[in-house]
């Protein structure tokens, strides 16, 4: 005899909510959604099929959450910009599939008419860390207890924080990289790098990401002559660049690697040579 799918079985189970939970008439729950006791949820939200929404956890207007998310106790998604220049405009968080918020996280939503906040799919914030207005975040990615994200930072996919890093607004996290704990960054992060420290420098690759994320040993290889260039040689960040281009940009990170330096030209890099 063949089990049931129970995701399927869940769809088709309308929302559940705890009578000591509050709900506002123009929230839309979709199938299979759990809602715990003393929760609020505000109008102007959409909450995604199989998404549990834990005890005291709040979500505020205008924030969607995706598919099969969970919210842990004390969550706050959608709150008001920390932000001087937010004047009450309409402005948006959205959440992708499988997110976790973990217990005391908080995330704003945008400053700025029609602006939001993105948490990408398959992202895990942990207890009480914090994603301030306007932050894009990428799928994969993975913030721990303490690190706090200012307003406007640019997470790309599958980066990690360890706990209690600090971000400056604006600033740059690129793919795959790691960011150990304590680390205040003040510069944007080159991708596929791990970095420490105060102030911030490059260590080496993140090899364990890499190898995780499938990138072949081949590719590691040039990543690493790569930052060998960077961090370790007499050439300056632009002829060092030039060089990585000319001798080992085959491979599409790389290509990404090069393209994302030359990009915060503007703000720094936190080489730390």
């Amino acid at each position: 005899m063949t089990r049931p799918d129970r995701s399927r079985l869940q769809d088709r189970v309308g929302p559940l909510v705890h009578p000591a939970a509050t709900v506002d008439p123009g929230a839309e729950l979709e199938p299979g959604v759990r809602v715990g006791p003393h929760a609020v949820i505000a109008d102007h939200t959409r909450i995604g099929a199989g998404t549990w929404i834990g005890p005291h956890a709040v979500i505020e207007e205008w924030t969607t959450l995706g598919r099969d998310c969970r919210v842990y106790p004390g969550a706050v998604l959608g709150g008001v910009p920390q932000d001087r220049h937010f004047k009450g405009e309409r402005s948006f968080l959205r959440i992708g599939d499988r997110v976790t918020a973990r217990e005391y996280v908080s995330v704003s939503r945008a400053t700025g008419e029609d602006a939001e906040t993105v948490v990408g799919n398959d992202t895990q914030m942990l207890a009480y860390s914090h994603a301030g207005h306007n932050c894009q975040i990428g799928s994969g990615v993975i913030i721990t207890n303490f690190t706090q994200l200012s307003g406007h930072v640019v997470v790309e996919d599958r980066v990690v924080f360890s706990g209690m890093a600090g971000v400056i607004q604006f600033a740059r996290i690129g793919t795959l990289a790691m960011v150990t704990g304590l680390t205040r960054i003040l510069k944007d992060v080159p991708p596929y790098m791990l970095v420490e420290g105060d102030p911030l420098r490059i260590v080496t690759i993140n090899r364990v990401g890499l190898q995780r994320a499938g990138i072949p040993p081949e590719v590691q290889l040039t990543l690493r002559r790569a930052h060998r260039l960077l961090t370790r040689s007499a050439l300056d960040v632009s002829h060092a660049l030039e060089r990585i281009e000319r001798e080992l940009g085959d491979s599409r990170e790389v290509r990404h690697l090069v393209k994302f330096i030359r990009d915060s030209q503007a703000r720094g890099m936190g080489i730390g040579r």
